[in-house]
Order: structure tokens, then C-alpha cells, then sequence
């Protein structure tokens, strides 16, 4: 039988104050699906964050978790500076920059969380899933940004896409740099830099290896 598509829409985030954050989520610039209440035994709202297929809902009589647990919550990012600098401008207490150690990445997300295998700054290759920085809400459920620029092989099925016109602004400013190298090498102006573009931007979304 055909496998059955089975899309990751909703993560419940566990809150103890539903209007505390509403106005953190807000404040991020994440964008606000739905404020259902119910009255005093029921209300749920839901944030989607930019160019996220998947939304956080968190409310009353929600979950059973206790607030503050969800912990290791991945943002994915093509410009991880980029990213924390949006946060820090909008008042958010963001942590500095940090990577893995190579082959320290082990055991459970909360390390990173709490600090106790961080590297100061970004990775020195700025090698994809190696930068993060965290960042929590008021109840300190734990949120990641994780750089990825390249997926890994399998990563990516389908056709390629961009959420937004920011990351797709990024990717082309990684195929322009490659593209410098690859005119240096041949020593002349390339006339199909389109071409080469666009395959780079493709093999670099599906992970396979990069055109020279």
C-alpha cells in the first residue's frame, strides 16, 4: 500500500499564564492563528512561526504537562546571527551563539539547553545542524535555533522549496559565493551562471554533493 502522508502540524507548549504568553509569542513575530475561549474551563491559542509548517498551541485545560516541561523545541534557521539579532531587537534574552564540539553532540537535547556542552560562537566551518543559540519563555520551556544551510541526504523529498523570501534570498547569496570560486577556477566570466545556480540551490536543499 502507498505510505499515507503524516504532517507534523501542532506542538502543545505547557503555560502557566495563557495572556503572559500570548503577549511573549506575539512579541516574537509569530503569527497568531486562533484565540478560542471557551469561557473558564476551556481556551486554546495558536502561533505559527515564520515559515513554519508547524504551530505551537498552548491555553487552559490543554495539556496535563506541567508549565515550563517542554524542553529542546527546534527552530530551524539559515542565519543563525540573523535570527538572534530579530529576537535580541524585540527585547527577547537570547543566549549567545554556540556550537558542538565534534562528536560532543550526545544524550539529550537539555544539555545544550542548560549549558554544559556549549563551545562559544558559531562553528568554525559553520558546517550545517553544528550553531545554536536558546532562548525560553516566561515559564522556561526551552526553544533552539538550529543553523542548517545544507540538508542531509534524504532530508528533502519533492520538489525544493523556500519558506520565505528571506531564506530564499540567503540561499542565493551561498550560490553567489560558490559561483565567485567557481569563476576564479575557470578564469573567464560564466555565461550559465543561471544554470549553475540553480543546480547548486537544488543539491544544496537535497543534501547531495555541491557543483564545482
Amino acid at each position: 500500500m502507498p505510505a499515507i502522508d503524516m504532517k507534523l502540524e501542532i506542538v502543545v507548549v505547557p503555560v502557566s499564564d495563557v495572556d503572559r504568553a500570548k503577549r511573549f509569542y506575539g512579541g516574537l513575530g509569530w503569527r497568531l492563528d486562533a484565540d478560542f475561549d471557551h469561557g473558564d474551563d476551556f481556551r486554546v491559542i495558536q502561533f505559527t512561526p515564520p515559515g513554519s509548517g508547524c504551530s505551537v498551541i498552548f491555553g487552559k485545560n490543554v495539556t496535563a504537562a506541567a508549565p515550563g516541561s517542554a524542553q529542546g523545541l527546534y527552530l530551524i534557521v539559515s542565519d543563525i546571527a540573523a535570527a538572534r539579532a530579530d529576537l535580541v531587537s524585540r527585547g527577547v534574552e537570547v543566549s549567545e551563539v554556540f556550537h558542538d564540539a565534534r562528536g560532543a553532540y550526545a544524550g539529550p537535547d537539555q544539555p545544550y539547553l542548560f549549558g554544559r556542552r556549549r563551545v562559544s560562537g558559531p562553528d568554525p566551518e559553520r558546517t550545517s545542524y553544528r550553531s545554536f543559540a536558546s532562548f525560553s519563555d516566561p515559564d522556561g520551556n526551552g526553544w533552539l535555533f538550529q543553523e542548517i544551510t545544507t540538508r542531509l541526504p534524504g532530508r528533502v523529498e519533492g520538489e525544493t522549496t523556500f519558506a520565505s523570501a528571506a531564506e530564499l534570498a540567503a540561499a542565493l547569496r551561498r550560490a553567489e559565493a560558490a559561483h565567485g570560486e567557481h569563476e576564479r577556477r575557470l578564469g573567464r566570466r560564466d555565461e550559465a551562471w543561471p544554470e549553475w545556480y540553480a543546480e547548486y540551490m537544488l543539491r544544496e536543499q537535497a543534501g547531495t554533493e555541491l557543483p564545482t
